[in-house]
């Protein structure tokens, strides 16, 4: 395993009780309060808000968490949350002193949004990490701050459940969950908005004030629409998320257990590598077209496979290999030979003999596992598609034709297991529309030198733009492609340099979705106060 590959893969740095739907406006006294000033840095004396300037010696960590070190912000204030109100309060005082706000749960954002120089005012999440069983809403809860990976652990050891987020345990799930949320278990059980049950928001009305709203998608729920919007209409959109709750849809009665899935036991695990040096064109191209072909067989709502996850990191030849990491659920019966059937299927006619690592591990330690950081690798850009279709033969020569060149360039295509149970979900049922794919791709290039931004930035631009090139070098949503991911935020979408098709940045991420969203963004945003570059736009 070269160094790049055990860097990314091992790792080396990818309050209980309801609250009351009740809107809230900013209390008067924390609204005047005077904080107690610190160094660089206040607190205010009836909420406990914290306030840290730019003198303050905390302050490079909080402005310093973001995963994309292409981008760093340097904001008047970051606001440290652990309340509600807290929020409430920070979000009047940004307002007040006519600072552009952005919101930080766990920093793993690709794009410069929260670290952009306009935003003046971060309010920081990550001390709001709670994770606990609501009696009377029935459901889980689990404040924004808090990692997939502290929602699996506490998730799992309290109750024996899990929902089916990502593979990365440091991300945070304030995030993750408002652009739908997926990982390795979405094809047994859909994605993380298909269980969401509520969430509380703060939202700033048309006069300016803050205040607390809880959504449900309880059919008579007024707010009904607000929590639909937050089932994949992404980050930065709407207000900020205080708390989620999590209950499948159909779940009954009041055991914990029985409300969310039950987490696998065990996970078989198999790592399969093929070297460069080994990979003819043809024989890439064969495992391309054979990975394709079994997901196109393998990914109804109702497959025996749906257990099965794999990731193909399809790394550039500087990396050395390409590895395709696949797992099930150890507690099936043939879990083993479902992995080895797999393999077999998309090594087949290849002529090329892969190493092959077989493990058992307890699903949690594997869940935990810290795999996937960038580590020194902290410059990045990054891109999306869905696949509805195998890849073309033209477009599996244009992987070849940049993959297999002999670059300096760490660049990596990654294929994502997908569709199963995700696609049994009607696309308008939540604001995630994507609900008949079979492979969800990421493109990435990732370096550590700013001298190399513009080498690699072209890279992944152009490997893009070459393998949609029938569709103006996008995924339009159409017979084989259907658009891409919110939570892999591409700017270059909105750039008519790279994105020729005439589709609109909007429709490749919400497709039919994007009205109804905006006219969510409308009631509850009016002042347009949450905001970045691909944030939802007001209709008109």
């Amino acid at each position: 395993m070269n160094e790049y590959t055990r860097r990314r893969f091992l790792g080396s740095a990818a309050a209980v009780g309801s609250v009351t739907a009740v809107a809230t406006a900013v209390p008067a006294a924390s609204a005047a309060a005077a904080p107690v000033a610190g160094r660089g840095g206040a607190r205010v004396p009836e909420t406990g808000l914290v306030q840290v300037g730019r003198t303050d010696r905390r302050y490079a960590d909080l402005t310093g968490r973001g995963f994309n070190g292409r981008f760093r912000g340097r904001p008047d204030t970051v606001y440290v949350v652990h309340t509600a109100d807290q929020v409430v309060d920070a979000v009047g005082r940004a307002l007040r002193a006519g600072h552009r706000i952005a919101v930080r749960s766990g920093g793993h954002c690709f794009e410069g949004f929260v670290d952009d120089p306009a935003v003046r005012a971060v309010i920081d999440m990550s001390e709001m990490r709670q994770v606990f069983f609501d009696p009377a809403r029935r459901a889980f809860a689990v404040e924004p701050g808090a990692t997939l990976g502290e929602a699996y652990r506490t998730l799992y050891l309290d109750w024996g459940v899990t929902i089916p987020a990502g593979v990365c345990p440091q991300v945070g799930v304030g995030g993750h969950v408002l652009g739908g949320g997926y990982g390795p278990l979405s094809r047994r059980d859909g994605v993380v908005a298909d269980h969401l049950y509520a969430v509380e928001v703060v939202v700033v009305d048309a006069s300016g004030r803050a205040r607390k709203v809880v959504a449900t998608r309880e059919a008579d729920d007024p707010n009904r629409e607000l929590w639909w919007a937050h089932t994949g209409g992404g980050g930065g959109n709407f207000g900020i998320v205080t708390r989620y709750w999590f209950r499948t849809p159909g779940a009954r009665g009041k055991d914990p257990s029985a409300l969310l899935p039950t987490a696998p036991e065990s996970t078989v695990r198999h790592l399969v590598t093929w070297d460069w040096s080994a990979l003819t064109e043809e024989a890439f191209t064969r495992i391309i077209d054979n990975h394709g072909a079994w997901h196109a067989r393998n990914s109804e709502a109702d497959t025996p496979c749906a257990s099965l996850h794999s990731v193909f990191y399809l790394n550039s030849r500087a990396a050395g290999n390409i590895l395709l990491d696949t797992q099930i659920d150890g507690g099936l019966d043939g879990a083993e030979d479902l992995l080895n059937d797999f393999v077999a299927a998309v090594n087949e006619g290849t002529g090329v003999e892969p190493a092959v690592q077989r493990s058992t591990e307890p699903w949690l330690k594997g869940a935990l596992a810290d795999k996937f950081d960038t580590g020194g690798f902290d410059r990045t850009k990054s891109k999306g598609a869905y696949l509805r279709k195998p890849w073309t033969a033209q477009q599996a020569a244009t992987l070849y034709r940049y993959l297999g060149a002999d670059s300096q360039v760490w660049g990596e295509v990654s294929l994502y297991s997908y569709g199963a149970k995700v696609n049994a979900v009607p696309e308008t049922a939540t604001a995630t529309a994507q609900r008949d794919s079979i492979i969800k791709v990421w493109m990435s290039a990732t370096w550590m030198d700013p001298a190399q931004d513009d080498a690699n930035v072209a890279w992944i631009r152009e490997i893009y733009r070459d393998v949609f090139a029938t569709t103006g070098g996008v995924p339009v949503p159409g017979d084989r492609t259907e658009g891409t991911f919110i939570n892999y935020p591409d700017i270059d979408l909105a750039d008519p340099e790279w994105n020729t098709s005439g589709v609109p940045w909007h429709t490749l991420y919400y497709k039919g979705n994007y009205p109804r969203l905006q006219r969510v963004k409308a009631r509850w945003d009016p002042r347009n106060v949450f905001r970045h570059a691909l944030s939802v736009r007001l209709p008109g």
